[in-house]
């Protein structure tokens, strides 16, 4: 298997993928998201609720399954392909909370020895209360947590993943568990609101709905990035985003919502006599001109997950 996704995968004799992708991706790359797409679901979950975004998460994932596939000619092993996916996601999440300064708060909470008495995991059925709540420990006891109680990696593959031995992860997970079970019930958070932005996304639903597709352009800066998972990274105006969707002549329509908080944009698609949520687009904006769009056409995992913490 290793040698076929090698082989499929590898980029042309004196070429090497940039170190981000730009443009529209190739096929090679493809092949490889195609090779590793039984994977997916779980390393979004487990990037998910690494960074306490569904949205974050796939953008990290994103990131991991191309730095995986620029380093695939290091993995010998076909049997090692799942824990190597999950520890360059797993870097790719402490790199995330480390910039985002949550690291060096969380520091403290886990000094190397401490005696902590063991504490028995949740019972069965209780791996989504689990993962909602591993935002509030330390990057290290929510990786033990989330790789024992949800994804149950043995203690060994868990302390190759963090960095750490089998002593080590187990006073992880003590700490964690003992600190989730410590935890008061969590209310649900509501959307930040932001009236600039939300009056922005109002226009470019607006516009659109209506198929105005050069007054769409106009709401975003000259220099905006736009990013289609598994399709194509890069500037907006030298991409065909809204051109493909002039061409669509499936029924859709957009709308502002909400995920984990966040103002999104969600696309419905009429299936029979009924509207349902399709995907997401997430919009950035600065001095209120977009800068940034996401769009996540390609994860049906993330609304998945949306509607699972919205029960």
């Amino acid at each position: 298997m290793n040698q076929q996704i090698r082989k499929s995968v590898a980029p042309a004799k004196g070429m090497q993928p940039a170190l981000v992708p730009e443009g529209l991706f190739d096929l090679r790359y493809a092949a490889f998201l195609e090779t590793v797409s039984h994977l997916r679901v779980k390393l979004h979950r487990y990037c998910a609720r690494m960074t306490g975004s569904a949205l974050d998460g796939e953008d990290i994932m994103q990131e991991a399954l191309f730095e995986a596939y620029r380093k695939i000619e290091r993995l010998d092993d076909a049997q090692a392909l799942r824990p190597w996916l999950f520890r360059i996601a797993h870097n790719r999440c402490i790199d995330f909370i480390r910039n985002r300064r949550a690291r060096q708060r969380a520091e403290a909470g886990y000094a190397g020895d401490d005696i902590v008495p063991p504490v028995e995991p949740a019972g069965p059925g209780a791996g989504r209360a689990i993962e909602r709540l591993v935002v509030h420990l330390p990057p290290k006891e929510r990786a033990c947590v989330l790789l024992k109680d949800v994804f149950d990696h043995s203690l060994e593959e868990i302390a190759d993943l963090v960095g750490s031995t089998t002593g080590g992860v187990k006073s992880a997970l003590n700490r964690g568990r003992a600190k989730l079970a410590a935890l008061p019930a969590q209310p649900v958070a509501a959307p930040a609101h932001d009236p600039e932005l939300a009056r922005l996304l109002d226009r470019y639903v607006e516009l659109f709905n209506i198929r105005d597709w050069d007054g769409v352009r106009t709401l975003a800066s000259a220099d905006a990035r736009l990013r289609v998972s598994d399709c194509y990274n890069g500037l907006l105006s030298a991409s065909p985003y809204f051109v493909e969707y002039e061409r669509s002549e499936l029924p859709w329509r957009m709308r502002r919502g909400a995920i984990g908080g966040e103002i999104v944009l969600v696309l419905d698609r009429l299936y029979g006599d009924a509207w349902r949520p399709a995907y997401l687009v997430r919009i950035h904006a600065a001095d209120g001109v977009i800068d940034h769009i996401t769009d996540y056409y390609a994860c049906p995992w993330i609304l998945d997950m949306a509607s699972v913490d919205a029960g």
